[in-house]
């Protein structure tokens, strides 16, 4: 008797270790960037980045509407921050090889920027859209796009009709000037 509870109390305690995960999740991620010095993060609502009104095809005012909310974090590159800038890069791209949940749904590189999109849920239902990217002279951030049955092809269409340059990042970080 004395050798089942010692069994069963083995089993228990390896079930028990091999549960607890200490992989770094996108969600931590931002936790741990809000309010990090040097850093611009938020929930944004869908209305102040992506317009339903914009000049845009009707599945992407769909795929728009599908959309809940937007995480954003953002480190701007300075000639202070180049250790920071790499660290933050290198961070990212390990939550995302690491972890099985994020799939990747498209990889581009222009003017010197280089993003890559990745999506959760089922290939006809995604739950949510991340946008990571990153560029020597913008900096890294990544982007959330939490929403209910969005559908891949309209989410690139949209991404593709969203023009992201170095520029528009650094313009976009003045949203966040006041925080």
């Amino acid at each position: 008797m004395k050798k089942l509870t010692t069994i069963c109390s083995l089993v228990f305690l390896v079930l028990f270790a091999s549960s607890c995960k200490n992989e770094k999740s996108l969600q931590s991620y931002l936790v741990d960037t809000s309010g990090k010095e040097g850093f611009y993060t938020g929930d944004l609502p869908v209305s102040s980045v992506l317009s339903a009104k914009a000049n845009v095809s009707d599945d992407v005012k769909e795929t728009i509407k599908s959309i809940k909310k937007i995480n954003i974090a953002f480190l701007p590159k300075t000639a202070d921050n180049s250790t920071a800038y790499e660290a933050e890069k290198t961070k990212l791209k390990k939550i995302f090889t690491d972890n099985d949940d994020y799939k990747n749904l498209m990889s581009m590189k222009a003017k010197g920027m280089n993003v890559k999109v990745y999506y959760t849920g089922d290939t006809d239902s995604i739950d949510e859209v991340i946008a990571f990217g990153y560029s020597k002279e913008a900096g890294v951030g990544v982007a959330r796009l939490l929403g209910e049955n969005m559908n891949p092809a309209k989410v690139i269409e949209m991404m593709n009709s969203v023009k992201m340059d170095a520029e528009n990042l650094k313009g976009f970080s003045g949203i966040f000037q006041g925080k």
